[in-house]
């Protein structure tokens, strides 16, 4: 049955530490043109360094501009031992404007892959029912999707990422060549820029953000 579970208050690492030091390499594939952004990313998730993570850019990915998800081949295996991929599009087309990373600022895009790691960790804490429960319901659900979407804004926000984030979501809502209805879609389905802005300056987030869904 679906059970309603709060994850345990994160740690919180002081500005001193090397944030290198709580990144495993020899389970993280990142390709050297957004490397600097992805480690700045991982370094606040101390929680991945077990995890396998590949980083792939790929021609098209539907709607999206990154697509986090579980490796296929890993899927079966117990949840502390699966393995994700982090898809990345070569060229993100909204609404007839094309980008490409290298037109993206690097803090943006920083932003972009902590969310992805937001929802990484969000799977990783699902059994593969679970998994196969929540697909299901992204697939037919769009306020399943409008309620993953924020999580994984919160997962983010909490461990410490609130500015990446929030640049992230000014560069497309303040960007004019993006249209009214795509950026109506972000509105609708991630935290606002205001929403952000009252956790990072009210310091709200105590506590890792409430996932519905299968656990053992």
């Amino acid at each position: 049955m679906l059970l309603t579970f709060l994850i345990k208050p994160i740690l919180y690492f002081t500005l001193s530490m090397n944030p290198m030091q709580e990144i495993n390499l020899d389970n993280k594939i990142i390709p050297e043109s957004i490397k600097k952004e992805a480690l700045e990313a991982l370094s606040f998730y101390p929680e991945l360094y077990d995890t396998a993570v590949e980083f792939k850019f790929k021609d098209n990915i539907k709607k999206s501009t990154m697509q986090a998800q579980p490796r296929f081949a890993s899927f079966f295996k117990s949840k502390n031992n699966r393995e994700y991929i982090i898809l990345i599009s070569r060229k993100i087309q909204i609404e007839g404007e094309e980008f490409t990373m290298d037109d993206i600022p690097s803090d943006v895009k920083v932003g972009w892959i902590g969310h992805e790691l937001g929802h990484v960790l969000d799977y990783s804490h699902r059994t593969n029912m679970g998994m196969l429960i929540f697909g299901m319901k992204y697939i037919f659900s769009s306020a399943h999707i409008k309620e993953v979407e924020r999580a994984a804004d919160t997962f983010a926000i909490s461990h410490g990422m609130g500015d990446y984030i929030l640049k992230t979501k000014n560069f497309i809502l303040d960007n004019a060549n993006l249209s009214e209805k795509y950026k109506e879609r972000i509105r609708r389905l991630y935290i606002s820029p205001e929403e952000v802005m009252e956790l990072i300056n009210e310091n709200k987030v105590h506590e890792e953000p409430e996932i519905t869904g299968e656990k053992e």
